[in-house]
């Protein structure tokens, strides 16, 4: 997409223009998994690490890639988020995510790319997202309305705008240093909710290792009723993993699978309790939990509240 040719080396630059939108605050989620209390989860996108799912339907969703996430907020915007060191793997994954906006009924849209914090790319993998950039000139040219680059500081910033201009972008970029002037060059001023719940999805997902991002997206969409039993098994094969694997990188992450069912449980309780009155007894049962007590317990040892008092400070 319009996204592939920004991956520019960062040169250590501190600069955040998410978190100031948030007082410098850290917004998104704490290290056990549970929603920060200065955010919650208002989110309005719902994350996944399947890529087929992402492609059949996008708006409203984000994929979870490494270190990228790709999001749809509506059929007309576009955006991704990128950091940390990127290769040709991750060039390729995110190529095969990106011909979703030449999927049929998918307008013309905007783009929001956010490579303020990427740290290094290398030769191979920026060639690969060139090809891809090359090979789809034309639909690229009649998909993608206007782009907006939110750049690191410095020097790379500057190696990030020329880039267009080597590769003879297929649609106008505006280069910015502050998401919130990129977000209005694209006439969605002033997008302070969209620009805090993408702030919200790359803490979730650059603090913590690959492979815990991946289960916390995955287990989103399993967390419900019918939910009480959430299998190992299950989750691993989704990820192409074996059980064994599976179970090992999360304990070299600090973490275990039963632990992430608890904290994707307390998060959708969360988020129960903020968009809806449904009473406790139900919101407990809804996200599959054994019982409030059950909720009530796991909660508190999480978060460090009841349900009752953390949903009483919110509404």
């Amino acid at each position: 997409t319009s996204l592939s040719p920004i991956w520019v080396p960062s040169q250590g630059s501190s600069l955040d223009p998410w978190g100031a939108l948030n007082g410098g605050k850290s917004v998104g989620w704490d290290r056990r998994g549970c929603a920060n209390p200065t955010l919650g989860d208002n989110r309005n996108m719902q994350g996944t690490v399947q890529l087929d799912a992402f492609l059949a339907d996008p708006v409203g969703r984000y994929l979870v890639g490494h270190p990228w996430v790709y999001w749809c907020a509506r059929p007309d915007l576009f955006g991704i988020v990128m950091w940390g060191r990127s290769d040709a793997d991750s060039a390729r994954a995110l190529c095969r995510a990106l011909v979703v906006e030449f999927k049929a009924g998918i307008p013309p849209h905007l783009s929001l790319v956010d490579v303020s914090r990427l740290e290094s790319v290398d030769g191979e993998a920026f060639a690969v997202l060139n090809a891809y950039v090359q090979t789809h000139h034309a639909p690229l040219q009649n998909q993608v309305m206007r782009l907006a680059l939110v750049r690191p500081a410095g020097l790379a910033g500057a190696i990030a705008a020329g880039f267009y201009e080597v590769l003879d972008s297929p649609y106008p970029v505006g280069v910015f240093e502050e998401a919130a002037a990129a977000l209005e060059w694209l006439q969605e001023a002033p997008g302070t909710a969209l620009l805090e719940e993408i702030a919200a999805i790359h803490a979730e997902q650059a603090e913590v290792a690959p492979v815990v991002g991946q289960v916390r997206a995955l287990l989103a969409e399993q967390i419900g009723p019918a939910s009480a039993r959430v299998q190992v098994e299950t989750t691993a094969r989704a990820l192409g993993l074996s059980t064994r694997t599976l179970q090992r990188r999360l304990r070299e992450a600090a973490t275990t699978f039963q632990g992430e069912v608890l904290s994707a449980r307390v998060r959708m309780a969360q988020r129960r309790m903020l968009e809806s009155d449904a009473s406790l007894t139900a919101i407990a049962l809804d996200t599959g939990f054994t019982s409030p007590q059950h909720m009530a317990t796991v909660f508190r040892r999480l978060v460090g509240q009841t349900p009752s008092a953390w949903r009483s400070e919110r509404t």
